[in-house]
């Protein structure tokens, strides 16, 4: 498949629920599935030039899955915006996930996540008892996957299957400040532009730590970042995104920040699947000591770095597609 198709799954919140919209690549029955998460103001479309390429590559088949996490892309925007943190995008992906079980079995998990999708799939690999483990072997699935659709706790779906391999694009545990100061100067100043080259140039003034793309991947990896603007005819195009994403972004603070590594560090030191982490040499966000670090405890990731990169490797390069394909497919 060439081009995804774009699906929908409601997920419950606390004022009535929301829609998060997901593209799909490749086989929809197959039992290999790899979700691939974007970074905070990003969205699922990120993933396109990967996604072709694990399809082509994938002897067997294979289920490519890249959510629009909720506000951004194709997903609703939430009427509470102190509902845009972790256990929210967390819990969307378990929805999503439960719904993909039901149209096929979920026989073989992966998930790729850059920047915040990583910190979410620390979310979901690091808690302990979202996993169900498989049929006993030589056993039938259930039909449907209704056990894996039990609930966890308070109707929280269950994992489908325990991650086999998990991609940490970088992004870790402990998350420099500096990077975080960076990113609340642009974050949430949507802006109007009026043409999508004067859009992708603008988001490229402060992307450049992307590395460097031709014109016609940095057009690619711009035009679903815009939302055409019919009320206004000298504005035709705005940011994907809704701006209240921001708000408990830069709520956060130095001290809340170094807190809630504590955290991560013991989700992170709780993940069993193979664990590739991704670093761009020059990146303010992952820092060396960090990927090191990640390396040493937990499930002992394999790092690779990429030179005149920093955060985040867009994974439209080719030799950081086949070092993820690699990954997920060796």
């Amino acid at each position: 498949m060439t081009q995804p198709t774009l699906n929908y799954v409601n997920c419950p919140d606390a004022t009535g629920g929301h829609r998060m919209a997901y593209w799909q690549w490749g086989r929809p029955d197959s039992a290999h599935v790899v979700v691939c998460v974007h970074g905070l103001s990003r969205q699922g479309r990120d993933f396109d030039v990967l996604a072709r390429t694990l399809c082509e590559q994938a002897q067997d088949g294979i289920r490519v899955v890249c959510p629009d996490v909720v506000g951004r892309g194709e997903s609703d925007w939430l009427k509470d915006p102190m509902g845009y943190q972790l256990r929210t995008y967390a819990s969307d992906m378990l929805a999503m996930l439960s719904q993909l079980q039901s149209q096929a079995t979920v026989g073989s998990l992966d998930w790729v996540g850059t920047s915040m999708g990583g910190l979410i799939g620390l979310a979901v690999c690091g808690t302990p008892g979202l996993s169900v483990a498989g049929p006993p072997q030589g056993a039938k699935a259930p039909s449907g996957g209704s056990a894996a659709r039990e609930p966890a706790s308070a109707g929280i779906p269950l994992l489908p299957a325990p991650v086999r391999r998990l991609v940490l694009n970088d992004v870790g545990p402990a998350i420099q400040w500096e990077a975080i100061v960076r990113i609340g100067t642009y974050l949430g100043k949507a802006g109007h532009f009026g043409s999508v080259q004067e859009a992708a140039d603008a988001m490229w003034a402060i992307s450049q730590s992307f590395g460097p793309h031709t014109r016609e991947q940095w057009l690619a990896l711009s035009r679903p970042m815009l939302r055409r603007v019919s009320s206004a005819a000298d504005a035709l195009w705005r940011l994907h995104y809704d701006p209240a994403i921001a708000i408990p972004f830069k709520q956060e603070t130095e001290e809340s920040a170094r807190q809630g590594e504590d955290v991560l560090w013991h989700l992170y030191d709780n993940i069993k699947a193979e664990t590739l982490v991704i670093r761009g040499k020059q990146s303010d966000l992952l820092s060396p000591q960090t990927a090191q670090a990640m390396t040493a405890r937990g499930p002992r990731a394999r790092l690779v770095e990429f030179e005149g990169v920093g955060h985040a490797p867009t994974l439209t390069a080719a030799d950081q597609v086949a070092a993820v394909a690699g990954f997920l497919l060796g």
